[in-house]
């Protein structure tokens, strides 16, 4: 039997950022989910099953759907964290500061929670001085990155005055990330992850360390995995369009895997990545793509 929604929304954990600001450990994701109109129904739904972090993104073209959802949801503003992300096409000085305009006019939410830089291409590191002058002015309350995993991270930490919150990044028990979460633990910064079911992978719902620990607590593996983010302290911003299902992963807060069981879940790191495009692809591919407003 799930808990109510209300019973959720008390029990959820947050995170403090290296900013001071609090975070929902757990997110609603919105990547691939098409038009503003199906976007805010789904987000909807989210937000009254307890959801109160929905993360979105320029290149998604659905953040119009994510604060309309927001406006109507009559939860106080203060409540819902949103987070989106910029494009490389909107990097650099004076550009991006224009981007953070146009995607406040799309959310309509009057500021920016947590904002990333997308990918590690193009002008990053105008845009980081320009976010920076965002948190400055009130438009953003945190800034992070997104996809950063090459020394280009390294070259963002060293030039930043204000260090980045967030890293997200593919993350879930096949691949953990334990040596980016070395890099970045000096600079307080925290992974939140994608992909932290696999991309809905069989073979790791179905991975016999999972399964057997779903039938130890009465879980699915889904929730498995996902509360196994909480405590590993993971943002984690899993997406589905099935109602049933998003209940049902958000429902993790009523069990704690012990030291033992996260033990077993390390024991399956095997370097396994979904997403196997090489930095160089990424850069010649992604660059031609330039988002609508």
């Amino acid at each position: 039997m799930m808990n109510a929604p209300e019973q959720i929304v008390e029990e959820q954990t947050r995170l403090t950022l290296n900013d001071g600001n609090t975070i929902p450990q757990f997110g609603f994701g919105t990547y691939m989910i098409e038009g503003d109109v199906e976007t805010e129904k789904v987000c909807s739904e989210a937000l009254s099953l307890g959801y109160r972090h929905i993360d979105t993104a320029h290149a998604y073209q659905n953040e119009r759907g994510v604060g309309e959802a927001v406006r109507k949801s009559g939860i106080p503003r203060e409540d819902v964290w949103v987070t989106s992300k910029l494009w490389p096409s909107e990097y650099g000085e004076g550009v991006t500061s224009e981007a953070i305009d146009k995607m406040l006019d799309r959310l309509g939410t009057g500021y920016i929670d947590l904002l990333l830089l997308h990918q590690q291409f193009g002008d990053y590191m105008g845009a980081w001085k320009d976010m920076e002058r965002a948190v400055k002015d009130g438009r953003v309350r945190s800034i992070g990155l997104s996809n950063f995993e090459s020394d280009r991270l390294e070259q963002v930490l060293g030039a930043a005055e204000i260090k980045p919150s967030v890293l997200q990044v593919e993350c879930h028990p096949y691949y953990p990330q334990r040596e980016l979460r070395k890099r970045i633990a000096p600079y307080g910064t925290v992974i939140e992850c994608w992909y932290p079911l696999g991309h809905g992978d069989k073979g790791l719902l179905g991975d016999p360390t999972i399964v057997a620990l779903a039938e130890k607590y009465g879980k699915s593996p889904a929730q498995i995995i996902l509360r196994w983010d909480i405590q590993e302290g993971n943002i984690v911003i899993p997406k589905t369009l099935n109602t049933e299902h998003m209940a049902q992963n958000i429902d993790v807060f009523d069990f704690e895997l012990t030291e033992g069981d996260m033990e077993c879940i390390a024991n399956m790191h095997s370097g396994t990545r979904y997403f196997t495009v090489t930095l160089e692809q990424q850069e010649n591919s992604l660059s031609r793509f330039v988002p609508a407003d």
